[in-house]
């Protein structure tokens, strides 16, 4: 069996994943109360994955300004 796309991790390149692995779905329904020691692994609920966007353009405008502030001076 291979691994899916989603799961392998490459270097530098670090994206939000849809799938997760039953350790991480156990972490996130502990930590949301809705899983306990001892509930079967099997039916477990689902977990919504929240995607986490970048915000380049604020670096990118802060860089533009020390360039500015510097070309000043």
């Amino acid at each position: 069996m291979t691994i899916d796309k989603s799961l392998k991790v490459k270097a530098g390149v670090m994206r939000s994943r849809n799938v997760l692995t039953r350790a991480e779905r156990l972490e996130k329904l502990k930590a949301s109360d809705r899983w306990s020691e001892g509930d079967s692994v099997l039916g477990m609920p689902k977990v919504r994955v929240q995607k986490m966007a970048l915000k380049k353009k604020k670096k990118v405008k802060e860089e533009e300004e020390t360039t500015e502030e510097q070309a000043e001076e």
